[in-house]
């Protein structure tokens, strides 16, 4: 069975995608960056877009009926390598006991230049 979270961005319905998708036990969130309301938040601050994109992963997860302890993967995409650290504390953060798999890697742009960082989750929810 598939289910579908919404975020009700207007990005959704026009690219046709969803926040997440859930079949079985597996939970896969979009690529998610730093919206709050639908208004991109912290501009140039890669360590705190970093923390908002994973409150919105959690809050979806919540919304499937898990908790960040079912993360099992996440892919960091950053603008800026040299801002690892930045990103991989935040990402420690939430993740220092938990240890998903991981992947960050730089990529030449995302779709607005103030954006640092874009992550996708993989979850196993255990309902």
């Amino acid at each position: 069975m598939r289910k579908k979270y919404s975020s009700g961005a207007k990005w959704e319905q026009e690219v046709g995608y969803s926040r997440a998708v859930r079949i079985g036990k597996i939970l896969e969130i979009s690529g998610t960056t730093s919206i709050e309301n639908g208004v991109f938040v912290y501009p140039n601050d890669a360590y705190a877009q970093t923390k908002q994109i994973i409150k919105i992963a959690q809050s979806v997860l919540i919304q499937a009926g898990g908790t960040l302890k079912d993360v099992i993967r996440t892919r960091m995409y950053v603008t800026d390598i040299s801002l690892w650290k930045e990103v991989g504390k935040a990402h420690g953060d939430f993740f220092k006991d938990i240890k998903p798999a991981t992947t960050m890697v730089e990529v030449s742009a995302l779709i607005d230049p103030q954006m640092l960082v874009e992550i996708e989750f993989t979850a196993y929810l255990a309902d």
